[in-house]
């Protein structure tokens, strides 16, 4: 057995890896990504990114897809050559110790406890009209142009939480069984929509109406890439990779697994974007598209209400509710398992590894509901915490970049069943890519997220104070020397930066080219801090030896 020191960055749902089974076959695990990347992103990215961009989130949305693309073929090598469960925050590991580890694995745990208060904000949007019409009162409100929760809507999203984190604690396994037949209506609602919508009303005119393709220019078609919805939308094609440990042929299905669901949702996603601008009334952007609202939340199923399809709107706000909810109750989970696996690999107070007789991590998911009603506070709507998510997404894809150049020089001899071509030109792009991400999201988010990035720290510290000598991880400080520029940078930049809450003392354009020059400054100096191979392959074969 591997001591704490040795043990790999949070493993997901297992305590330890040991005894998993291999029968997740090629479909299932292809499903496994596409289920999470056709989320609540379809049901309101569109009209987000429209409001932001015009006519030009088109734009946003291929451009987004290319992006994305890029970073899952990195990961889509990393995936086939080492196939792990909780691989995205292991690789990170391997290649940098267990301090850059940690970071990456506390960076994921705050992508996925948000992703319950997403996904919770999005049902209640689209139930907002059923509630009204049934109660009486609304639960969603305008805050200027974002539509946030009112009081009621508070107490609502409460009672979600709270329904998400009793199922949790009575076992939610079963649940998973059901994947593939709720990944199949997950793909044929949207699908369905954008036929329907097409065939009745599409008007070309409407690509140039209100104040144009581009009213904010080429500033707010990557502003829609970051805070519009559209790199959140396409989040999720590495989960194939978080259940490589578990796949029949992980060298063939991992790759395979993770380009196909990037290659589904942008195809999706970009003919949703087309349908929705095309189906407007030709007066919805006579104020500007920055204006655009209809007279209830849920935007699609606002539309084929206007356009007389009652039956596709019930249809629409069923969906709406059944599954991002449904992504919310596995989410809960599966953050109290990363929260699990980072206090038994030392990170974290003790406190998150308390079981019960089921073997439920109890105190990870009461602790996940408390995050959840916290991030409400500042987030209290789908657009405002999407922007959170999208950027502390992308902080672990750049990771990634990082972690397969190091491989390249650690382990040129490993075996590579998907080999990326041209990886020393596209692993710094990819990572360069990443950061200027985190960029278009502003300082009004960003500095929120280095807020949570900070909590993680005091956690470590509290773990180590309270562990004996003996039991403390070895953090692996030299390794981890290009992880502090790297985040304090990110951070000033976008203080400095031109995007939203910025001070604009770096004129758009400057803080990309700024930003640019900077992270490939980090990233070829991040390499030269990586462990040395023999360090790597001790790592990976101790998380092989707690499998078996």
């Amino acid at each position: 057995m591997a001591t704490v020191a040795d043990r790999a960055a949070p493993a997901a749902p297992t305590a330890g890896g040991a005894g998993l089974r291999r029968d997740v076959g090629r479909t299932a695990l292809l499903f496994t990504s596409v289920g999470s990347v056709i989320g609540s992103g379809w049901l309101l990215g569109a009209m987000n990114a429209t409001q932001i961009g015009g006519p030009a989130a088109i734009i946003s949305w291929v451009v987004g897809a290319a992006a994305i693309m890029l970073l899952a073929l990195i990961h889509a090598e990393l995936g086939g050559m080492h196939h792990v469960n909780g691989g995205m925050v292991r690789f990170p590991h391997y290649a940098f110790g267990s301090l850059v580890g940690y970071g990456m694995g506390w960076i994921y745990y705050l992508g996925s406890v948000t992703l319950a208060p997403i996904e919770t904000e999005a049902a209640i949007q689209y139930a907002d009209k059923w509630i009204h019409e049934g109660f009486g009162f609304h639960v969603m409100h305008l805050a200027g142009k974002s539509v946030i929760l009112n009081g009621a809507g508070y107490g609502v999203a409460a009672v979600l939480m709270l329904i998400f984190t009793v199922i949790n604690l009575w076992g939610v396994s079963r649940l998973s069984r059901a994947n593939t037949t709720i990944v199949w209506w997950k793909i044929a609602i949207p699908v369905l929509t954008v036929i329907v919508l097409v065939v009745t009303q599409f008007r070309t005119s409407n690509f140039s109406a209100g104040n144009g393709f581009a009213p904010a220019g080429i500033k707010g078609i990557l502003s829609a890439i970051a805070t519009g919805g559209v790199v959140f939308a396409y989040l999720g094609f590495e989960q194939a990779i978080q259940f490589g440990g578990e796949t029949r042929n992980p060298k063939r299905n991992i790759p395979f697994a993770v380009v196909g669901a990037m290659v589904i949702g942008a195809i999706v996603y970009i003919a949703l974007q087309l349908a929705f601008i095309g189906a407007l009334n030709p007066h919805a952007a006579a104020h500007g598209w920055a204006s655009l609202s209809f007279n209830q939340f849920g935007p699609f199923a606002a539309l084929a209400t206007g356009l007389g399809l009652g039956w596709l709107a019930v249809v629409l706000y069923i969906d709406a509710v059944a599954s991002p909810g449904g992504t919310g109750l596995i989410y809960t989970g599966s953050s109290a398992r990363v929260s699990y696996a980072l206090s038994r690999n030392g990170y974290i107070p003790r406190a998150f590894e308390k079981l019960d007789d089921r073997g439920v991590p109890w105190f990870g998911i009461i602790f996940a509901f408390a995050v959840g009603m916290i991030v409400f506070l500042p987030f209290p709507g789908w657009q405002k915490l999407v922007g959170f998510i999208t950027s502390v997404s992308v902080l672990i894809y750049a990771g990634q970049c990082l972690s397969l150049a190091a491989f390249r020089r650690q382990l040129p001899d490993w075996e590579r069943p998907f080999r990326l071509k041209g990886a020393e030109v596209l692993a710094p792009i990819g990572f360069v890519i990443a950061n200027l991400i985190v960029l278009f999201a502003g300082w009004t988010i960003d500095s929120k997220m280095f807020m949570a990035i900070g909590i993680g720290l005091v956690l470590l510290a509290i773990s180590q104070l309270t562990r004996s000598p003996e039991d403390r991880v070895q953090l692996d400080w030299a390794s981890s020397m290009w992880m502090w520029p790297w985040l304090l940078g990110l951070l000033v930049l976008s203080l400095f930066s031109s995007f939203t809450g910025g001070k604009n003392d770096l004129h758009f354009g400057v803080d990309m080219g700024v930003t640019a020059v900077f992270s490939l400054a980090i990233y070829f100096f991040a390499l030269t801090r990586r462990l040395p191979p023999e360090a790597v392959k001790e790592r990976m074969k101790s998380d092989e030896d707690e499998r078996e």
